[in-house]
């Protein structure tokens, strides 16, 4: 027996048990009158009643339209009234259940026979929800084989002695069956033949649409899916509904064939074999606008990006055609990109809707999916300054190919953050370009020769009739459209891009900035340039800075229990305040604080980033005695302030530093921050760094002020939780260490503008307050880089005076030594320049040398742009010492192949400048401590040792 007779043998059972069972009294309405039981054991339906009620009952189980309509509703309201599970076959039950309750007695053969075809029946329509797919008719080549698989269940009625699965035979086709509430093949009808079933079920799932949804754990969601699909007639388009879909597959294919014509020999990633695409993006905007959508963000890769600028975000035509140009000479506006990578933002009015809606193409590199997280951050920062909590006026849409969809492990990580409370956009439309499905026309570009690798199916893509004409002959056939409206719609775009294409020849010059994707009105002049070259003072006034410590110390919620330990670290906080020192995490407090006072939204995102990796942080804190309460301070500092968005990610870097890129990118007033773990765990999201952070101002025109927060130090942690990399950072920065710069007033400003990034290692809580404070105040905005420290956060020398930090005090891009050296710089016998934590130990060990006097140590807090201008100064200061440039990383990783070459060019090459460090080494750090120590010991005493380069050739 069967798998499927032995799930009915025991249902069946079941009901027969039930059917037979006759002690219960009941009501029944029939034509308006009452039937009651007197209240005796003896049911009101028995006998020949009783014989009569199932004779109608097993008539309208047949066809419900044998009996008269007023029996037709009873047995409607009767079985409508039992409870629904679904994890039964719920008609059967109630079936079983009708006949129990009202007395009803049938024979056992017949009892099985209806629960068993019933239960057949049942099965058949939920094996097409589940495999229809496997023999929906997918593939438009007509090679199954060469591609997908050819797989085909045994329980789906593809031949008619396939009934016998079910135990159903060729005679059971015409009987009627009751329909299951997990499907609406019936439509208004509650039961068909198993003849309809089959065909509207075939109809539904094994044509040219495969869904693959039972997966899905939502039954709801389910139930959705089912109703869209299965209902007879949804699928049907009104006439005017044929007319636009042909007129936009025209704009769609005839666009391609404009530029196969024009530039048949450049690459541009065509359409051809997707068309389609173009009209089912045109009209999910369309529905979208109808249900109040305002803004639609869309990511996609390069194959077709072109048509869709040109025709669902309707970039001019001319300035597409002009790229093709090669005589186009570039502004000097950045190094640019090549048209297939380009975005576009664009305003306009939807036609189907007349509404206005904002349409934002984001520009990607070629990179496959990387563009996924970005476009995500985006739609969340769009949804967020709105006060779109539920996603209902802006909406992303992203396209993939088929293999990228699955191949690509950012897709995945992108998905992770769909339910995240700080990171969901609640919901967006995915559009798989299946090449299984549809395909390419012209293989992978238009400079490909795909019959070398895929012969068979080239052969029948060139015998493929171009859709346009398919659908159009169906159209002209049925009497939709004519064939000289047809041929008149062709000619009207033609003559659109004839035009267009006149127009572009006028263009001499490209400008990258006409194909932003995510402008700032209002923050830069009209020319695209920053409204002025100068930065303010980054301090703030004392009251302020002791206002902010005072909230960062307290609990500003009634009745909120805190750890003990907490309690600890708030006193510390308040004791710190009160004797007006900070240290790195209060000096972070105050920065934030003074942006939110002043309409400046602070989002920092990471991993643990609430508490802080070193639990020093502490910025949401939680009750002890009540679940899931917390209370976020820094969210109470003032009645009137922007918000604070602290959030701890999902265990991902590639996704969530593309996810705040993207929010960075809407709105330039906005501190938005992402800290790694620990700061080699950049790596893992090295495509977003390189492809976005480093180059996206040069490839886009496209400012971003995001800040990357990279704890760093060489401390005996091991190889992974030691180095930041930032040499990394250094290689990639474009300022030019052979290029000596003319120094002006505005040369820090103006330093800054034309680097790509700023990268920072402070070495004090107030710098890192100011470098924060810094990168609003600025009139532009760039990537800002900040290797944090991890031991310095706790150390009892890295704290700072509020004098460091109140009003008129800035960053300090060199901090010069300032001891007993500095009083007497002649006698100076040599200069150790570093950065970041390695200062404290060289500090110290200066101490202990007693060297105070004939070694000055000068900090620099900005590497990159290098501050030519303030160490020019310092190296003018000393001229008889040593240069020294001492780090406690590795001489193959960390600054000094970065700095070398920029402090030889302000001597001009006419003194050396020593390293002092560890050796060079393949792992960025070593996992013993013993062997940490010893190195750090050496090279200490290597800076310290005056004689140790003497003889020495540089």
């Amino acid at each position: 027996m069967s798998h499927l007779k032995l799930f009915a043998a025991t249902v069946k059972w079941h009901g027969i048990k039930l059917l037979r069972k006759q002690d219960i009294a009941r009501r029944v309405f029939l034509h308006d009158r009452r039937y009651v039981s007197s209240g005796t054991s003896e049911p009101f339906l028995s006998g020949s009643n009783s014989n009569y009620v199932e004779e109608m009952y097993y008539a309208w189980l047949e066809n419900p339209k044998s009996v008269h309509k007023s029996w037709d509703l009873f047995f409607r309201n009767a079985n409508a009234g039992q409870a629904y599970d679904p994890h039964l076959p719920d008609q059967l039950e109630r079936k079983a259940s009708f006949l129990q309750s009202h007395g009803l007695a049938q024979t056992p053969s017949k009892a099985e026979k209806l629960v068993e075809d019933h239960l057949a029946v049942q099965s058949l329509i939920r094996a097409y929800q589940i495999r229809g797919h496997h023999v929906a008719q997918l593939d438009p080549l007509g090679i199954l084989d060469a591609d997908l698989d050819s797989f085909v269940p045994s329980d789906l009625i593809t031949t008619i002695d396939k009934l016998g699965f079910y135990g159903l035979h060729e005679s059971d086709l015409d009987k009627v069956f009751q329909l299951p509430t997990t499907t609406f093949i019936g439509g208004n009808e509650n039961s068909l033949s198993l003849r309809e079933i089959i065909k509207r079920l075939e109809n539904t799932y094994c044509q040219h649409i495969g869904l693959e949804f039972m997966f899905i754990n939502d039954v709801e969601q389910c139930q959705w899916i089912r109703q869209k699909f299965e209902t007879p007639g949804v699928m049907k388009f009104t006439n005017e509904e044929k007319r636009t879909l042909l007129a936009r597959l025209v704009r769609s294919m005839r666009f391609e064939d404009f530029l196969a014509r024009k530039w048949s020999s450049e690459k541009r990633f065509g359409l051809e074999g997707c068309e389609v695409m173009i009209p089912a993006l045109k009209t999910i905007i369309d529905k979208s606008s109808e249900m109040g959508i305002e803004y639609v963000i869309m990511g996609m890769p390069h194959r077709g990006r072109l048509n869709v600028l040109a025709n669902v975000i309707r970039k001019e035509l001319e300035q597409i055609f002009c790229q093709f140009d090669p005589k186009l000479e570039a502004a000097d506006e950045g190094s640019g990109d090549v048209k297939y990578h380009l975005g576009m933002y664009h305003e306009r009015i939807n036609r189907a809707t007349n509404k206005k809606i904002t349409l934002s193409l984001m520009a990607n590199p070629s990179h496959l999916e990387a563009v996924d997280p970005v476009v995500q951050g985006k739609t969340k920062a769009e949804q967020f300054y709105r006060g779109d909590t539920a996603g209902k006026k802006v909406m992303s849409i992203l396209l993939h190919g088929d293999a990228a969809f699955a191949g690509q492990g950012v897709v995945y990580e992108t998905f992770h953050l769909s339910d995240l409370p700080s990171y969901t956009t609640n919901g967006t439309i995915h559009v798989v370009v299946n090449n299984q499905v549809c395909y390419r026309r012209r293989g992978h570009n238009e400079m490909d020769e795909p019959m070398f690798t895929q012969p068979l199916m080239y052969k029948q893509i060139h015998k493929q009739v171009p859709v346009l004409k398919k659908y159009a002959d169906k159209l002209i056939a049925d009497g939709t459209v004519t064939l000289q409206e047809f041929e008149e719609e062709i000619a009207k775009y033609d003559r659109i891009c004839e035009e267009a294409y006149t127009r572009s020849k006028d263009n001499k010059i490209l400008h990258i900035k006409h194909w932003l994707d995510s402008p700032w009105p209002g923050f830069f002049n009209v020319d695209g340039e920053p409204k002025s070259m100068s930065c303010p003072p980054t301090g703030i006034s004392e009251d302020l800075l002791t206002h902010i410590g005072n909230v960062a110390s307290s609990v500003p919620v009634k009745d909120f229990k805190i750890h003990s330990g907490l309690s600890r670290i708030l006193r510390a906080r308040l004791e710190m305040t009160k004797n007006r020192v900070v240290d790195w995490a209060l000096a972070e407090y105050m920065a934030f604080g003074s942006f939110l006072k002043e309409g400046i939204h602070v989002r920092l995102s990471g991993q643990d980033v609430e508490r802080g990796t070193f639990s020093h942080r502490h910025h949401v804190l939680h009750d002890q005695e009540v679940d899931k309460r917390t209370c976020v301070p820094m969210n109470h500092l003032w009645e009137q302030q922007a918000p604070y968005t602290v959030c701890n990610s999902s265990l991902s870097e590639y996704g969530v530093l593309g996810f705040e890129l993207g929010f960075a990118m809407a709105s330039p007033n906005a501190l938005v921050c992402w800290e790694a773990q620990f700061g080699d765990f950049h790596n893992t999201a090295q495509c977003i760094i390189d492809q976005f952070i480093s180059s996206g101002q040069a490839k886009w025109v496209r400012h971003n002020g995001i800040v990357l927060l990279l704890p760093h130090g060489m401390e005996g942690m091991g190889p992974e939780h030691s180095s930041a990399r930032p040499e990394r950072f250094l290689q990639m920065s474009n300022d030019d260490s052979d290029a000596y710069p003319e120094f002006s007033e505005q040369f820090e400003v103006s330093q800054l503008y034309e680097c790509n990034w700023i990268v920072v290692n402070c070495s004090t809580p107030a710098n890192y307050f100011h470098v924060l404070r810094r990168q609003i105040l600025l009139p532009f905005r760039k990537p800002l880089i900040v290797l944090t420290p991890k031991s310095l956060l706790r150390h009892p020398e890295a704290k700072s005076s509020f004098d460091e930090m109140v009003s008129g005090t800035t960053f300090q891009r060199v901090i010069p030594e300032n001891g007993l050296a500095a009083q007497a710089p002649h006698e100076v016998k040599r200069v150790i320049f570093c950065t970041g934590k390695v200062y404290y130990d060289l500090v110290k060990e200066r101490k202990n040398q007693d060297l105070e006097k004939q070694v000055a140590i000068t900090r620099l807090e900005q590497i990159s742009p290098f501050p030519f201008d303030l160490l020019k100064e310092e190296l003018e200061k000393y001229p008889g010492a040593d240069l020294v440039w001492c780090q406690e990383e590795h001489k193959n990783s960390g600054y000094y192949d970065y700095v070398k070459p920029r402090f030889r060019t302000i001597v001009n090459h006419t003194r050396p400048i020593w390293y002092v460090g560890r050796e060079p080494a393949a792992a960025a750090a070593t996992g013993n401590k013993n062997t940490h120590l010893v190195s750090l010991r050496r090279f200490l005493d290597t800076a310290f040792n005056l004689e140790a380069f003497e003889g020495k050739t540089f």
